[in-house]
C-alpha cells in the first residue's frame, strides 16, 4: 500500500488528479475499521490530517476536516448533538464530517442535520476547481455519491437562514456508542418545521409531506401531533436488516418525529 501524506490542499488534490482510486484518509475511524477486517485493501492511501484548509469552521462553513469534537463544543445545535453520539470520545477526536459525508452510509450521523438545514456540500477538484452540489444530489444512494473520482470533498456550506431551534435524537441497540436504527432530527424556524432522518431510506431523507401536514396547522395540539406521527411512520422507506426490523423503524420514526417537535416547543 502506497501512503501519500498531503501537506496542503493542493497536494491533495495533485495526488487525486493522479490516482483517481486512491481512497482518501482523514480520521480513519471507518476506513481503518474496513482494511482491519480485510473487508476493503486499498493500493494506494492518501491522508488528508495535515491540510489545513479542511478544518476551518463557521456558522456557514463547515469544513471537511472538521471533527465531531469539534462540533460538540462548536457546532449548530442539532449538529452538536449528532456529534455527541459519534463513538467514543476517542472516535469523536478522529473522525470528520467530511468522512461521514464521503461514507454516505444511510446511519450516517450527520446527514440527517445537513438535509434539514438544506446544506450543500462543496467540492474540488485539480482540474475543474469547486463546485457545490446540493445535498439531495450529492447523496445517490447506499453508500454512493456524486463525487467524482478526482474530487475532494472540501466543506459542508450551511445557509443563512438555518433555523436556530434544533432537536436531534436516534435510537439504537444499545445507549452508547451505537450505529442508529434510526435517527431524525427536527427545526422550526420562520419557514416551519422541517423534518430529516437518517437510517430509514436508501439516503438521508425529509418527510415532506409530514412537513406540510403540520405546518399547515394554526396549533399544535395532541391530535395533530398523532398524525403527524403517523405521517413520518407511513412517509419513511425502512428495511429489515441485522440491526432492526421495518415496523420497528416505522414506529420509532414517528415517536422520534413528534418528540423532537414537542421537545423544539418548550
Amino acid at each position: 500500500m502506497e501512503f501519500i501524506a498531503a501537506n496542503d490542499l493542493d497536494e491533495a488534490l495533485a495526488a487525486k488528479a493522479q490516482h483517481a482510486d486512491a481512497q482518501l484518509l482523514a480520521g480513519g475511524t471507518d476506513l481503518m475499521v474496513e482494511i482491519n477486517l480485510a473487508h476493503h485493501r486499498p493500493t494506494r492511501v492518501i491522508s488528508l490530517r495535515r491540510v489545513e484548509d479542511l478544518k476551518d469552521l463557521s456558522p456557514g462553513r463547515i469544513g471537511a476536516g472538521v471533527t465531531w469534537a469539534r462540533l460538540e463544543r462548536n457546532g449548530h445545535q442539532g449538529l452538536a448533538q449528532a456529534a455527541r453520539t459519534v463513538g467514543s470520545p476517542q472516535i469523536r477526536a478522529a473522525g470528520t464530517i467530511g468522512g461521514n459525508v464521503g461514507m454516505a452510509s444511510p446511519a450516517g450521523d450527520g446527514l440527517p442535520w445537513i438535509a434539514a438545514a438544506e446544506a450543500s456540500i462543496e467540492v474540488r477538484s485539480m482540474e475543474r476547481g469547486a463546485r457545490t452540489i446540493p445535498w439531495n444530489e450529492f447523496f445517490i444512494g447506499v453508500k454512493r455519491t456524486s463525487l467524482e473520482t478526482d474530487e475532494i470533498i472540501t466543506a459542508v456550506v450551511v445557509p443563512e437562514d438555518v433555523p436556530t431551534a434544533q432537536e436531534f435524537a436516534k435510537v439504537g441497540a444499545r445507549n452508547a456508542m451505537v450505529i442508529s436504527t434510526v435517527s431524525c432530527i427536527v427545526m422550526q424556524g420562520d419557514d416551519g418545521v422541517r423534518v430529516a432522518l437518517g437510517s430509514v431510506a436508501t439516503t438521508p431523507m425529509r418527510a415532506t409531506r409530514a412537513e406540510e401536514m403540520i405546518n399547515a396547522e394554526s396549533t399544535i395540539s395532541d391530535s395533530v401531533l398523532s398524525e403527524f406521527a403517523r405521517i413520518v411512520s407511513r412517509e419513511v422507506r425502512p428495511i429489515t436488516d441485522h440491526r432492526s426490523t421495518e415496523a420497528y423503524r416505522r414506529h420509532a420514526s414517528g415517536v422520534l418525529a413528534r418528540r423532537l417537535v414537542e421537545r423544539s416547543l418548550r
